[in-house]
């Protein structure tokens, strides 16, 4: 089996780190799967939104596996086989898989099944909309291991969760639960483990029969104007709206509404 699943279905993708065994941790297989994968997602305009999940009920994803991805990083081990040869020779797949940055403005939808820890926590500050089990638990644990949490959470979380609780998970390195997480906003949602995947494809399924175009152009607008003086953030806020008012979905949607039928949209 991959170390990571990726099936399409309907306009959802969804995307399973597939490797139990060992708490979902990233292999040099699945990083370069996963950044394979996220390429299709962005590039197949039949695909409209992904579901980002793990194999199991004890972790969506532990991070780099410190046993494989993080030597061979450090160069405390030589490369084995394929898949660490290919990752070395393309190095510039790593900041893809973890969508930092990477012009990715499809929505995504974080389903998570048990630990979000390391990198995986930094991969669910990527995600849209983010589902948790209530057994679930996040945290950063680079710190205590002598590392940093370079895969976006430097920058990411002080913009998404309020900066002393920021500088809190950052600095102490200490797990959330699934609470305590939803508290502070870095999760929408605490679900029982049996609703987590059902409820990840309510929100995939409601998304996807959103206008594709409009979807792409909020987020887009979102993550192009973080941190901007507010003259240029309108200035982007406006192009994108622009984009959207000038396509055949703006005209669709609002004709479907007085019609009183569901629109098909096209993205375009």
């Amino acid at each position: 089996m991959p170390d990571l699943l990726f099936e399409k279905h309907a306009g959802i993708a969804r995307l399973t780190f597939n490797r139990p065994e060992r708490k979902n941790a990233i292999s040099p297989q699945l990083m370069l799967q996963l950044a394979d994968a996220w390429l299709e997602f962005r590039d197949d305009p039949e695909l409209r939104v992904a579901i980002l999940t793990g194999t199991g009920d004890e972790a969506f994803c532990v991070g780099g596996d410190l046993q494989l991805l993080m030597p061979l990083f450090t160069g405390a081990r030589a490369p084995e086989d394929d898949w660490d040869r290919r990752l070395l020779a393309s190095l510039d797949q790593v900041p893809v898989a973890l969508l930092k940055p990477f012009e990715l403005y499809k929505p995504i939808i974080a389903a998570v099944n048990g630990y979000a820890l390391a990198g995986g926590c930094e991969l669910l500050q990527a995600t849209d909309l983010r589902i948790a089990a209530s057994h679930a638990s996040f945290g950063l644990s680079e710190a205590q291991r002598g590392l940093v949490p370079g895969g976006g959470s430097m920058v990411r979380l002080a913009r998404q969760v309020p900066h002393c609780k920021a500088m809190e998970i950052l600095l102490l390195g200490e797990r959330m639960p699934a609470e305590e997480a939803h508290r502070i906003g870095l999760i929408n949602e605490v679900v029982a483990p049996e609703r987590l995947l059902p409820r990840a494809e309510e929100l995939a399924d409601r998304l996807a029969r959103n206008g594709p175009l409009a979807l792409r152009k909020i987020k887009e607008a979102v993550l192009r104007t973080s941190g901007l003086p507010l003259e240029r953030a309108y200035e982007i806020e406006n192009e994108c709206s622009a984009v959207v008012m000038a396509s055949k979905d703006a005209r669709e949607g609002p004709r479907a509404f007085m019609e009183k039928r569901e629109p098909v949209y096209t993205g375009e």
